[in-house]
């Protein structure tokens, strides 16, 4: 198996587009199911045992809330 790179990218989708990967992975959430997605031309597959929390960043008058996915490659 090839070991994959580091990486840290971040994309700006537009309303429709994040409402509807949002919608995809409520949808893959609740029937148990991994969630896939591609980001920069990446394809992710984030499998159902993934651990999800919510994380709040304040600095000045800037605010970050992030929706957060971690799993360990088996």
């Amino acid at each position: 198996m090839t070991e994959k790179q580091d990486r840290d990218v971040e994309k700006v989708y537009s309303t429709e587009e994040f409402v509807a990967k949002l919608r995809r992975l409520a949808d893959a959430l609740e029937s148990g199911e991994r969630f896939e997605i591609q980001v920069a031309g990446e394809r992710i597959y984030v499998p159902a045992r993934a651990e999800f929390n919510v994380e709040h960043e304040r600095e000045g008058d800037e605010e970050e809330l992030e929706f957060q996915l971690k799993w360990r490659n088996r």
